[in-house]
């Protein structure tokens, strides 16, 4: 596992700060969408020049499809969502090709991707009155990426933690979206888990790609 922390991650934090300046200083919408994007777009590219193999391109497409939901949710949140389902069900594809043997896997790991798993029904649970069976199924995806990523060979303190801190910030958007939290208050909760989430996930796959390659 390589210490120095991957240029895509570190340009990566740096254009979703510069995005969020635009919660303090209003940015014009244009200006907005490219930042909220750049992101995922440069972890796609850092992705994309790294593969050599067939899960090294599932993982670019991963990355793509989320910068796609980050721009679609600005304006329109069921394309959105439905970029981000798209992107949890090829992220849950490649963590499924790359599972721990299981008898490798301790009790309390199996647990824990349980506990992930069985999340979605809070996750759910906290949309309140804006809850509907696609909202719901989208809470299980979005459990159900946390708990295979869980239990993938990836590192669980960077794949495994990056990918509960995306379904964190999934929750307090559910959260905002049953009015259970005010909006200018989740944006600071929600964008900074999110871009923590991805970093940390690229970084995993990533380190674990590139050993295996040079294998």
């Amino acid at each position: 596992m390589p210490r120095s922390v991957p240029l895509p991650c570190i340009l990566a934090a740096l254009a979703a700060t510069a995005y969020a300046v635009g919660f303090l200083v209003a940015f014009p919408f244009g200006v907005s969408i490219v930042l909220k994007t750049a992101p995922l777009l440069v972890l796609t590219v850092g992705a994309a020049l790294a593969a050599r193999e067939a899960d090294g391109w599932l993982f670019m497409l991963v990355m793509t499809v989320g910068a796609a939901g980050d721009a679609l949710l600005e304006v329109d949140q069921v394309w959105g969502g439905s970029a981000f389902a798209v992107g949890h069900a090829a992220a849950i594809a490649l963590y499924a090709r790359n599972l721990r043997p299981a008898k490798s896997i301790p009790l309390s790991q199996k647990a824990a991707a349980f506990a992930l798993l069985s999340s979605a029904a809070v996750v759910a649970w906290l949309a309140g009155k804006a809850l509907t069976i696609p909202v719901a199924a989208y809470a299980l995806v979005v459990a159900a990426m946390a708990a295979t990523a869980w239990l993938s060979i990836f590192s669980r303190y960077r794949t495994g933690i990056g990918a509960v801190l995306f379904l964190v910030s999934d929750a307090f958007i559910f959260a905002e979206m049953g009015g259970r939290i005010d909006p200018d208050v989740a944006r600071w909760i929600i964008w900074p888990l999110y871009i923590a989430g991805q970093i940390m996930i690229y970084i995993g796959v990533q380190a674990k790609l590139a050993a295996r390659a040079s294998a």
